[in-house]
């Protein structure tokens, strides 16, 4: 990415970011595309232009059916989130997502020996002692598959995590290479990047900058570059290290990281151990690797304890003071403070914050008083006083 773009170029993307509709959007971006030099350091940006204007033309032509009665139905792809997390299945077709999904949660699912046979979302219920996992079986990616392709990708950043499934009797090596670059070629990451950068446009406030990592460049520098785009009020979150020119590139397309699980299945055929250790060599260490039959129903025990700890996720069980702990936890991310657990729970309590009083795993006796920034940790039962 360029940090350099003509006037030209930068007025014509500003009336993208300012279009409403999607045939607003993707005439804009004709222009645009117009607008920018061709060069290798254009390349992906060019590269981004053209598949979100094949994007945009197919949600045109989705409205166009649907206004004409042929839509095709009222299946949607979008399925809203229900438990403690959403976990989305993605994979080639054939690699036995429907008969895991099935297996794990007794999901009603079409099962078939026909390619593609699941044409929307399936979803399925998985209990980890006393949580539930909302698993979402996506319909398989189709090498080429456009339009259709968009609608899986969207799914999935919609997601809190995915299971990517391969394919033991096949090439599960390259089925994960082709997955990977699949997806970040759409901005979607299974391996935390090194650095990028979240931009949320807000109408007022300025721009503000909340750091998980640190910027390779000033403050100054990236309020000059976003002025530039008429962006004058928003949060700017920083992970890692990021340069100005990562700054530029997140205006034209954000990067996602999906925390992931990588399930190699069929494992009870011929040659499948021999291609299991090719996966291993290609898979990155960050993300775990399950070796499973679901035919045989074998490797399939531990998966709702994996998910939660890829997940980073803790449950926190809260008690009125004079009170017993509820019996159902509140499932949060893992470094939660007293004061975020209170904030989640009730405005009032976040507002009226005394002190919290602890017992469990991060408590150093049972009952410790503890102020609002202590740091919980899984099964933790929390007292929250406030001020009278």
């Amino acid at each position: 990415m360029v940090t350099n773009l003509p006037a030209e170029a930068k007025a014509k993307f500003i009336k993208y970011m300012e279009a409403k509709t999607p045939e607003e959007k993707l005439k804009a971006l004709e222009e645009f595309l117009s607008a920018v030099p061709k060069h290798k350091g254009t390349e992906n940006l060019v590269r981004w232009i053209r598949r979100r204007m094949a994007e945009l033309r197919e949600e045109v032509e989705e409205r166009k059916k649907k206004k004409s009665g042929g839509g095709g139905g009222t299946y949607s792809f979008f399925v809203e989130k229900e438990g403690a997390a959403q976990v989305v299945i993605l994979g080639l077709t054939k690699v036995g997502k429907s008969s895991f999904l099935k297996t794990l949660t007794n999901a009603n699912v079409e099962i078939s020996d026909v390619p593609y046979t699941t044409k929307y979302p399936v979803v399925g219920m998985l209990k980890y002692e006393d949580v539930q996992f909302q698993l979402v079986e996506s319909p398989a990616i189709i090498p080429g598959g456009g339009g259709w392709n968009t609608k899986i990708i969207g799914l999935a950043k919609n997601s809190d995590g995915l299971i990517i499934m391969l394919d033991a009797s096949r090439d599960p090596a390259e089925e994960f290479i082709f997955i990977r670059n699949f997806l970040e070629d759409h901005g979607l990451y299974v391996v935390k990047p090194k650095g990028y950068i979240s931009i949320e446009r807000s109408y007022s406030g300025g721009i503000r900058f909340i750091y998980y990592g640190k910027l390779l460049c000033t403050e100054d520098e990236v309020i000059k570059l976003l002025n530039n785009y008429r962006i004058y009020h928003a949060i700017v979150k920083v992970y890692g290290e990021v340069d100005l020119d990562s700054v530029e590139k997140s205006l034209f397309e954000s990067i996602v990281y999906k925390p992931s699980i990588v399930i190699i299945n069929k494992m009870d055929v011929d040659g499948a151990e021999q291609n299991y250790k090719k996966a291993l060599e290609v898979i990155p260490r960050e993300i775990p690797v399950v070796s499973v039959s679901v035919h045989k129903r074998r490797g399939l025990d531990n998966i709702g304890e994996l998910i939660f700890k890829t997940l980073d996720l803790i449950r926190v069980y809260t008690k009125p003071p004079t009170g017993k702990p509820s019996n159902k936890p509140l499932v949060v991310k893992k470094g939660v403070t007293v004061l975020e657990v209170a904030k989640m729970i009730h405005k009032d309590l976040y507002e009226n914050f005394l002190y919290a009083r602890i017992w469990g795993p991060s408590a150093k006796y049972p009952g410790q008083r503890v102020g609002s920034n202590h740091v919980l940790e899984d099964k933790d039962i929390v007292e929250i006083n406030v001020k009278r």
